[in-house]
């Protein structure tokens, strides 16, 4: 079964550009090492809510927008190897040290996929 890296960010509505372009030029990256598929997803109907939420949990504020982003590989071991060869990569260098966003609340993990359909 595949493996998938989730990552929910808040960033900031001046910084949509920077991040589109970082992402177009991550996701060819990811793909380019094997990644199945990257996805890059701009909150549109993301309430904040009372207790829990994607906007709570980055701590967005009023100038930021969550954005949730997967990229799916064919094993955890891919993922591994992929990954590696990804943040070893001269061309994400630059970006990875300027980032359009608060990376300290940015939240990530990887998930054994359990269901699909």
């Amino acid at each position: 079964m595949a493996y998938v890296d989730g990552f929910i960010v808040a960033v900031p509505k001046d910084n949509i550009e920077a991040y589109k372009t970082l992402a177009r030029k991550a996701g060819m990256v990811w793909r380019e090492y094997g990644a199945l598929s990257y996805v890059e997803a701009i909150g549109d109907d993301v309430p904040y809510g009372e207790l829990t939420s994607f906007p709570r949990a980055v701590q967005a504020t009023d100038d930021e927008v969550v954005v949730f982003s997967w990229i799916t590989y064919e094993s955890r071991q891919s993922r591994d190897e992929i990954l590696a060869k990804v943040m070893a990569d001269p061309r994400l260098k630059d970006e990875m040290q300027n980032m359009p966003f608060d990376s300290r609340r940015m939240i990530y993990g990887g998930f054994d996929i359990i269901v699909e359909t």
